[in-house]
């Protein structure tokens, strides 16, 4: 039997964020708040954004998550954290996260690298990682 791309969106967010058969979603934030006003958004991220793009072939979870982080950095979206909180859960490792948000510098500047990295900083307070970091 084939899944639904809805099936295989939650299938996919499970994967990414480890989550359980009662909380599948876990701290991905897939439009859940805004049920009164746009019912139907949560079906179109599920379906779309993870049910065709994430489920995709081609890159690993660590690369997608690495790639969705760079285009929110260089856009300033506030989903910046949601994304970070994943990449952890896939298996980036803090270094990887804070190197690749400093390498946007030149390409996206400092503001937005920056504020990149004080929700990186924030998330990493929250779950007590500490940052293995890199004096030059």
């Amino acid at each position: 039997m084939t899944k639904s791309k809805y099936d295989q969106g939650i299938e996919k967010i499970k994967e990414l964020v480890q989550g359980t058969e009662e909380d599948p979603t876990g701290f991905m934030d897939i439009g859940d708040g805004f049920k009164d006003i746009a019912p139907d958004l949560e079906r179109y991220v599920v379906e779309f954004a993870f049910g065709d793009i994430y489920s995709r072939p081609g890159l690993d979870n660590k690369q997608k998550v690495m790639t969705t982080i760079t285009a929110l950095v260089a856009q300033g979206k506030p989903q910046i954290e949601m994304h970070i909180k994943t990449g952890l859960s896939v298996g980036l490792t803090p270094e990887e996260i804070v190197g690749c948000i400093v390498h946007l510098i030149p390409y996206t500047g400092f503001p937005s690298v920056l504020n990149a990295l004080k929700v990186a900083q924030k998330v990493f307070a929250e779950q007590g990682i500490t940052v293995k970091t890199f004096n030059e």
